[in-house]
């Protein structure tokens, strides 16, 4: 009964096994349950009696077939409701230690809230009726399609920002590579050449002719510094 030792159930089984009563009304209420939460997870009964002298014997013989074919991820032991009498397999000792060594999480769903049994106690996870038991084995489907919508929604959102956001790079590096492209590149250095060809023809006969007075007046120059 250690809390220490509960399991963990899981998020979403692939397979939920129901011990219980193939005929009674408990099993009716948690396959309803299971098909109006999520009905794809597929359900596996192990029968049993469920009262009577058999009971005992029937619940262990099942516990003990469920975690030897380990084909579910999760076990709902369950029964509706009945007097301390009718439910009173559920406190025998083989069916608590049988719960505790079946190797599948177990959750108990006996009775009515009210009632409570040491298989309970020895279950992973005590429901207080088969319903609820049911509604603990799998998520709400509906829930997690609304959850889903909506990451899909902001991944769409988002993958929409990230796509504009790449291609105003692009768009950015585009214009920077024409900008650099050799056609370009080579016609702004001929224009730049054009223009120097252009400057130096200007200032050359300038040049000529400031040589050409320089020279006229050096003599002059020379004359007055030798008087």
């Amino acid at each position: 009964f250690d809390a220490a030792r509960k399991r963990a159930l899981p998020l979403l089984p692939r397979r939920i096994g129901v011990v219980t009563s193939p005929s009674g009304a408990a099993i009716h209420d948690i396959l309803k349950i299971l098909r109006r939460r999520f009905p794809a997870v597929p359900v596996v009964i192990y029968p049993t009696p469920v009262q009577g002298e058999a009971a005992r014997a029937g619940i262990v013989a099942a516990l003990e077939a469920a975690g030897a074919r380990a084909e579910c991820e999760v076990l709902i032991l369950a029964r509706g409701g009945g007097s301390l009498e009718d439910l009173w397999c559920f406190n025998e000792e083989a069916v608590a230690r049988a719960i505790v060594a079946c190797p599948i999480p177990v959750i108990s769903g006996v009775g009515h809230e009210t009632d409570f049994t040491l298989a309970d106690l020895a279950a992973d996870l005590r429901a207080p009726t088969p319903s609820g038991a049911a509604e603990h084995a799998v998520p709400d489907g509906s829930e997690w399609l609304a959850r889903c919508r909506s990451l899909d929604r902001r991944l769409a959102a988002g993958m929409g920002r990230q796509l504009e956001r790449l291609a105003q790079a692009a768009d950015l590096l585009g214009r920077r590579l024409a900008r650099m492209h050799p056609s370009l590149v080579l016609a702004q250095h001929a224009r730049r050449l054009g223009e120097l060809r252009g400057r130096m023809g200007r200032a050359l006969p300038a040049l000529l002719r400031l040589r050409r007075l320089e020279a006229g007046q050096r003599p002059q120059q020379v004359a007055l510094i030798g008087q």
